[in-house]
């Protein structure tokens, strides 16, 4: 963990001008989202038992909301602005569902800078298919 430490650089708040965007790539696994219902104790069986996600409106086993959610979270930390970021607020809007071994990017626009040395980003989250799943602000 260290050495992902030493390669994470921050972007201060004078650095970041409207507009500014930034990306965040991740693939969902079967031991991503088994980790996610253990960590988040969300066992809904939509995300976990395919034969239940079979008869759901998705017809398959799809990844919890927030995962998308925490991923924007791990833009925001890593990314743009980078380490030092504290996370305040967040709206989001669930699109369409995030299905096992589907690819998403975070995008991050900054939207405006407020007084205080506060960001609000515009957050989009997209499948590979450059479908929207997720919209927000941060």
């Amino acid at each position: 963990m260290s050495d992902v430490l030493d390669i994470l650089e921050n972007i201060t708040y004078d650095e970041l001008n409207e507009g500014d965007t930034a990306t965040f790539v991740r693939t969902l696994s079967e031991d991503e989202l088994v980790l996610f219902a253990a960590v988040s104790g969300d066992a809904n069986p939509v995300h976990l038992d395919q034969e239940y996600a079979a008869g759901s409106i998705f017809g398959e086993r799809v990844a919890h909301g927030m995962w998308s959610g925490a991923l924007i979270s791990a833009a925001l930390a890593t990314v743009m602005p980078g380490p030092g970021t504290v996370y305040l607020e967040q709206s989001l809007s669930f699109k369409r569902p995030v299905k096992l071994n589907d690819t998403v990017t975070v995008k991050l626009t900054v939207s405006r800078k407020d007084p205080k040395n506060r960001v609000v980003f515009r957050c989009e989250v997209t499948n590979q298919n450059n479908q929207k799943v997720v919209t927000g602000e941060a």
